[in-house]
This record gives structure tokens, sequence and C-alpha cells, in this order.
């Protein structure tokens, strides 16, 4: 029985029990009700990469959409270092990751009132691992990811935080002090995930390069599989299946691996290449695999296996993520160009020229699709239109690479520099 069916079950019992009993039952109501609140992710959190499927789409409304700088910037707030990662939202908190200090060696982990930015706390550690990366990019490039109760937090350096939604640590890993060759020098960028309580950690590199499934509870592994030697950016891929199992969907320039959470086998293996940054798009059972231009996977109903439903050359996305949202399928090139698909048969539809160039993915919300370019401007494209259209446009004048966060009615967005809420002044 799940704690909210015991705890509804009390409070039925409850005027039926003698008092004494009824005492005894009111501390069991306190404690399993506190359980139930602790595990609780709400729908409208956004709780790691790309939001809580991984998908980049949300079915937030009365997100802003013509774009002005005076009437929608809630709040902005300094950050202690600079990031690609992008925010978390949990309820009225908001979570970022940042790397400060010369030498980007001091790893920070912020909470922020989602009301009016105030820092709820702040924590701050120092890197075991490496801290080389490209001058264009950050330590702190992945994203964390939260199940509700802990926070966990990878760093370009290796280094794995657990803490509680209070800030309190829990755990923390080294990897790098384990895998001492376990390094890139242009830096790391694989988010983490979480599937089945099993935290999924993608450190792939040109030497020593693993995945590792960890305990939630304590980080210890509980499998550990070798990588192909190169490289890798991107981040993994959730798939369920309908009788509820789950699959981590691992991307590389070998292709697509599905494994088992709980042990790491392989089950299935899609050998015919894939990108190293752009990460894969999940639709229901069609995974959308930037691959070849773009490719298709129908994935059976059990799991097992898949089938390569289309390919296009014409939707080959540069840096961002490729986006499936209702019947189309949208890619973000190079050049800046978007690109909107049928999504059942891979056919382009139109194209529109947007002001890149891009180091983040777009998301989408209420038929609108949002993105932020590397030169700090926000663009809104109403997908509504025949041909797309530009319906906002906002320039922050900042340097942003991270993928926005959306939640109760706002965009959270992160440049090297700031954390911004982005929001109707109704909804505020």
């Amino acid at each position: 029985m799940q704690p909210e069916q015991r705890f509804i079950l009390l409070v039925k019992l409850a005027p039926k029990l003698p008092l004494n009993n009824f005492k005894i039952m009111k501390k069991h109501l306190l404690i399993i009700w506190l359980v139930v609140l602790a595990g609780r992710v709400s729908a409208g959190d956004w709780t790691g990469f790309r939001g809580p499927f991984g998908n980049g789409v949300s079915d937030e409304v009365g997100l802003p959409v013509k774009l002005d700088i005076e009437k929608h910037i809630a709040w902005k707030v300094e950050l202690p270092g600079k990031g690609l990662s992008s925010p978390l939202v949990m309820g009225n908190r908001v979570f970022v990751t940042a790397s400060g200090g010369t030498r980007q060696d001091r790893l920070q982990i912020l909470c922020l009132s989602s009301i009016d930015g105030s820092v709820i706390w702040h924590r701050q550690f120092w890197a075991m691992g490496s801290t080389m990366c490209h001058s264009k990019t950050s330590i702190a490039a992945p994203t964390p990811v939260t199940d509700g109760a802990s926070l966990f937090a990878i760093f370009s350096s290796n280094d794995l935080f657990c803490l509680d939604l209070d800030g309190k640590l829990k755990w923390l890993r080294g990897l790098t002090v384990d895998y001492p060759n376990a390094r890139n020098s242009l830096g790391m960028a694989s988010s983490l995930v979480l599937s089945s309580g099993v935290i999924v950690a993608q450190v792939e590199n040109d030497s020593e390069s693993f995945v590792a499934g960890l305990d939630k509870r304590s980080g210890r592994n509980l499998w550990k599989i070798n990588r192909p030697k190169s490289a890798n950016w991107t981040t993994a891929t959730v798939h369920k299946s309908k009788s509820g199992k789950e699959q981590v969907l691992l991307q590389s320039g070998k292709g697509i691996h599905a494994i088992e959470p709980d042990s790491g086998n392989v089950v299935w293996h899609y050998s015919d290449g894939a990108s190293t940054i752009p990460s894969s798009a999940l639709k229901g059972n069609i995974l959308y695999v930037p691959s070849q231009g773009l490719t298709a996977l129908k994935i059976s109903e059990d799991g097992k296996s898949f089938t390569q439903k289309w390919r296009s050359g014409r939707l080959r996305p540069g840096t961002a993520s490729p986006l499936a949202y209702r019947n189309h399928i949208y890619s973000l090139n190079n050049a800046g160009v978007l690109a909107c698909a049928d999504i059942d048969s891979g056919k382009r539809l139109w194209q529109l020229r947007l002001d890149g160039p891009f180091g983040g993915s777009p998301i989408v919300a209420g038929n609108h699709l949002y993105v932020f370019s590397e030169e700090g401007v926000a663009q809104v494209v109403d997908l509504t239109a025949p041909e797309g259209d530009i319906s906002g446009k906002m320039d922050l004048g900042e340097m942003i690479q991270c993928s926005p966060a959306v939640a109760n009615g706002a965009l959270y967005v992160r440049s090297n520099s700031r954390i911004w809420k982005i929001a109707r002044k109704t909804r505020l």
C-alpha cells in the first residue's frame, strides 16, 4: 500500500477508534503525511535536464509571448560563478549550480526562492577532480536531478553530491578519485538521470570511459559498464514500456545502447552511430536520434527490440537537441534554422531562421517554442502559424548556453553570471 493510500485509510478509521488508539493513530498520521510530502513531485515541477520527462515539453500555460524586458523580468539574481547547467524548480524553490574561483574549483549549489529570488541556502565544495575545460564552457555544465526528496548534482570535475532539499549533505563521490583517468580536456557535460531509483552517471571520455548506476541512498556503485573511449556530452533518456519497466537509453558515437537500470545489462543496440552533442528526444515509444541527420526508432512494446521508422538528412540538429511535440518534430541546426517536420514520416514542412548561435536546447509550452541564443536573445516561436512565426523577442545582453526551465507560469534561465525569472506580472 502506498503512503497516500495508507493515510486515507487511517483518516477513514479515525472516528471509529477508541481515544487511546486515536492518539497513537495521530502520531502515525503525522509521520506518514511527512513521508508523502517529502517524496512528492508535483506535475508542474522541473526536475532534471529538459524537464521531468527529459523531452523539453511543459504543460504550463500563460507564459509571456510578446516579451518585454520591463514587463516580464520578475527578478534576476547574481550567481557566485559561471555555468551551463539548467535550473531545477520544486514548488517555490529553484536549484542551480555554478563554479567559481580562478580555476573554477569552487563548486556551488544554491537554492533560491522562486517568488523573489532570495537565497534560501548556498553550499560550496572544493573540486576533487580536474577543472580543465574549454573557455566557453564551465565546470558547472551538467544539470542536476531531483526525486523530490534529494538533490543530486554532478560537475565536470566528476564530483557528485547528494543533498536534501534543505541543503544538508547526505553523501558525496569523487569519481575522479576512484577513476583517475576519467576526464575530458574540453570539459564534461552529461547530466544525471534517475531510473527505477538508480542514479545513472554518464562519464564518457577519451580514456577511462564508463557509465555507473549508483545507489541514491549511499552513492555506492550498483554496477559499472565500460563505454566507447570518446568524448561525449549527451544525456541519457529514460524509456518506460507499457508494463512499466524502465530502460536507460545511452547515446554515443557508437549509437544507442538500451540498458536495464538495475543491472547495466544491454537489452538492445542501435549501431548506426549518433551525435555526441545533441541528445535524443523521446515521445511515447518513438526515439528521435541525431543520427545520419535525424532517425526515428520505434521501440517495441516489451522494450526488447526496435525498428527504424524513418530517417531524414534534412533535419540534422546542431548543438541543440531535437524536440517532439504533438504531431511535429523540431530540429535547430548550427545556422540557426528551425525545421518543422511531420512526426510520422519525417517530411519537412517548414523552416524558420532564428538569431543564433544556440548552445542550449529549446522548450515548448502552450504551443510556443522558447529558445535562448548564446548572445542572450530570447526568442518565442508560435508553432500554430502555418510557417512558424517569431512572436516575441527579448535581449538579456549576456551569454546564455543553458536550456531554460519552466514551472508555475514562469521561465527560469541562467547566464554565465545571473539567473532570471521571466513571467507575466499577474503571475508574480
